[in-house]
């Protein structure tokens, strides 16, 4: 079947890091600004975790910002809505010092276009974990035009999260693809090669593999940038 899809993941594989690093940078600078605003900072990670929690365990009923707000909000009470402008400006603002945690690679935006060689869409299937703006972010930060993306999964447009198949059937009825006609493209075997049970193909990009149930990975196409640069002519 014709590939007419090339969907990849974001962080680790696009933009290079450490994810760990990434996320104990993140929560800190996010724990800082909202102590300006009475949030206690021992207890804020572990709730913004519970929250992200309820977002990744959505079953379709709601978008994964409502889904994640219901859960903040049940432990802040409603007041906690009136702090979105704080969480807007961290994410404008003190966010973008994050960027001096990850890396950068040229071939991301080389592999991004020859994606889209031949008229294929190319899908930016990012964990819809974030609100746009801290996405799009991420996406300057990798050295890419978020225009590039057909679709870009976020947290206001998604109902669903990784390692949920449903995330990525999602994707196929908003792209009008069917699965045996993406390919998905990421760093995590758990989160992105699981795309393969509805039969898309995939392509384990090992520059910073995350493995955390040390599946045996032998069976996917995998590699580098150069690797993954030859596996996309394959395509055609």
């Amino acid at each position: 079947m014709t590939i007419k899809a090339v969907l990849f993941d974001l962080d680790g594989t696009l933009l290079p890091m450490d994810y760990d690093k990434f996320v104990h940078g993140y929560f800190k600078l996010l724990a800082k600004k909202l102590a300006g605003v009475g949030y206690d900072p021992e207890t804020l990670v572990d709730n913004i975790w519970k929250s992200t929690g309820a977002m990744v365990m959505n079953d379709g009923s709601m978008k994964n910002e409502d889904a994640f707000w219901a859960a903040f909000t049940k432990i802040y009470g409603e007041k906690a809505l009136g702090d979105l402008p704080v969480f807007e400006d961290f994410y404008a603002n003190d966010f973008q010092q994050v960027q001096s945690i990850c890396g950068f690679d040229a071939a991301a935006k080389e592999v991004v276009e020859l994606a889209g060689e031949n008229g294929r869409k190319v899908i930016l299937a990012t964990n819809p974990l974030f609100p746009s703006i801290a996405t799009e972010s991420r996406v300057r930060w990798a050295g890419l035009d978020k225009d590039a993306f057909e679709l870009i999964t976020t947290y206001e447009n998604s109902s669903y999260c990784k390692p949920n198949p449903k995330y990525y059937v999602e994707i196929c009825e908003k792209i009008g693809c069917q699965p045996e006609e993406c390919v998905m493209v990421g760093n995590d075997v758990n989160e992105d090669m699981i795309a393969e049970t509805l039969g898309m193909k995939v392509f384990l990009l090992t520059n910073d593999l995350i493995n955390k149930k040390e599946q045996d990975i032998s069976k996917y196409p995998q590699g580098g940038y150069e690797e993954l640069k030859v596996f996309l002519k394959d395509l055609d």
